[in-house]
């Protein structure tokens, strides 16, 4: 059994920002999230996306985002589960919890915190035949290892971020790339547009404006892509990799049993202190909901500040909290 003092069920910017907040309060944090990777969407989806509304780091890519974050907390020495799904939350007699997790991973905590973004996603399929059929043969609907794709033939589908980003970047390791979008504009960002228009003019990568996949084909391995353009053509593209980016659905999943207030697929929150209406649950970042929310990673750092302030009283009761500025205090590790 792991023991800590807070358990923390996600590991996106908010998640790991938490740490931070809980580490000058010098409380130990445990990181629980279904993803393989920390980052969350940031990691997942849009590595390559620059983020603008982060104080002091004007345009930062979402991975160095992340990447900033571990360096700040890593001296409070967090520890994770990843790729792994919490199931379910057992208070014991004293008030503290069991968290246990799909792998049968059981975290005893004083203090559960719920950062999980807008909880676990499914990827949107779209209607396309022999889908299901060349999913593992082919077809992916994530590109977790990039170096998977090298010297492949790799048809992606959609015009947002993740679509644009992926281009971009597997154009340097794929043998080909074509980008496929039902579309003659793009959803996602103008930069990231106007380079895959320059690469697509250049010849590094093929682009198919108003066209649509229809069906994929092989023989046990997916080997082509049939497409139907504006004109209702027909035609083939040789494909080792199918990779459709049409975005993720978001479900509470296993949160939503939990007996915590839920609003339109949120947890309803205490604005006084983040937390739920179960005693020792709070909730930060996406996942949350209350009278003007923004969901903005910005905005989840705020909540991640206010809440650990409250947290400390459940790991530390016999202490008072006496509240120093960094700039002061400055950080002290464990």
């Amino acid at each position: 059994m792991i023991t800590t003092d807070i358990c923390i069920i996600g590991a996106g910017p908010v998640g790991l920002f938490a740490v931070f907040e809980a580490g000058l309060l010098k409380m130990r944090c445990h990181l629980v999230d279904a993803l393989p990777e920390v980052g969350g969407q940031l990691t997942e989806i849009y590595p390559k996306k620059p983020i603008y509304d982060i104080p002091g780091a004007p345009g930062i890519l979402a991975e160095d985002l992340i990447r900033n974050l571990l360096v700040q907390i890593e001296d409070f020495r967090p520890t994770y589960s990843l790729g792994e799904r919490v199931e379910a939350i057992q208070k014991q007699p004293d008030n503290s919890m069991i968290v246990r997790t799909n792998e049968d991973t059981q975290i005893h905590c004083q203090v559960v915190v719920l950062a999980a973004g807008l909880g676990s996603f499914e990827p949107r399929k779209p209607a396309v035949s022999n889908l299901e059929y060349f999913e593992g043969k082919g077809v992916n609907y994530m590109v977790k290892s990039p170096e998977l794709f090298r010297a492949q033939k790799v048809v992606l589908a959609g015009g947002g971020d993740s679509a644009l980003d992926w281009a971009i970047y597997l154009s340097e390791i794929a043998e080909r790339v074509t980008l496929i979008h039902r579309n003659e504009t793009f959803r996602g960002a103008p930069d990231s547009a106007a380079k895959v228009m320059e690469l697509a003019h250049s010849g590094k990568i093929d682009l198919f404006l108003q066209t649509q996949v229809k069906g994929l084909g092989g023989n046990g391995r997916l080997n082509s892509v049939e497409v139907v353009d504006q004109n209702k053509k027909h035609f083939q593209i040789p494909a080792d990799s199918f990779i459709p980016l049409f975005g993720l659905s978001p479900k509470l999943g296993p949160i939503a049993n939990w007996g915590l207030g839920i609003d339109k697929s949120a947890v309803l929150v205490n604005t006084l202190d983040y937390s739920t209406t179960e005693a020792r649950i709070y909730a930060i970042g996406d996942i949350n909901t209350y009278p003007g929310k923004l969901k903005l990673i910005l905005c989840g750092f705020h909540e991640a500040a206010i809440m650990m302030q409250s947290a400390f009283k459940f790991v530390y009761p016999e202490q008072k909290l006496s509240f120093k500025y960094t700039t002061v205090n400055g950080i002290n590790t464990f």
